[in-house]
């Protein structure tokens, strides 16, 4: 179940209860059973704070958006200090490839949110894409730009 990812090696906190594993979430605050979808988001998550330099502040995990009349989750959401969303992270498992589908998860997201960075991971694998403010048209990027390319700081 603990696949290596191509992540930085991430200071996660795990515990083990009636056979069960679980991982401590920083930005919730809570311990949550460690399946492979959320190893890849608890490292997500520490490359974004660790790696990119994003205050733990501006991140949200799990935030909730409401597509077509359904309540949906975001996996993670990097705001600016205009409290403005400025990223949406899509996580899967390693596993799961990163296909159309994925992207299109992603893309319904961002209809309601609107943001100009898109990162689409399963941890092995990962998409980074900038969203051209007047032309709408996608880039790929190969990495997260810094967070004063972002406009965090």
């Amino acid at each position: 179940m603990i696949t290596p990812l191509d992540f930085p090696k991430a200071p996660l906190k795990l515990k083990r209860k009636n056979n069960q594993l679980f991982v401590w979430c920083i930005i919730r605050k809570i311990e949550l059973v460690l399946t492979p979808e959320e190893w890849v988001r608890q490292h997500a998550i520490h490359y974004l704070i660790e790696d990119k330099k994003i205050p733990i502040g501006l991140i949200a995990s799990e935030y909730p958006i409401v597509y077509n009349s359904r309540s949906k989750r975001a996996d993670i959401v990097v705001f600016n200090r205009d409290k403005q969303p400025v990223i949406i992270v899509e996580c899967k498992a390693p596993e799961v490839p990163l296909s159309q589908s994925t992207m299109l998860q992603i893309a319904q997201y961002n209809s309601e949110l609107d943001v100009p960075y898109l990162f689409l991971t399963n941890g092995l694998k990962h998409i980074v894409c900038k969203i051209d403010e007047l032309s709408k048209e996608i880039c790929l990027l190969d990495e997260l730009p810094t967070i004063n390319e972002i406009g965090l700081k």
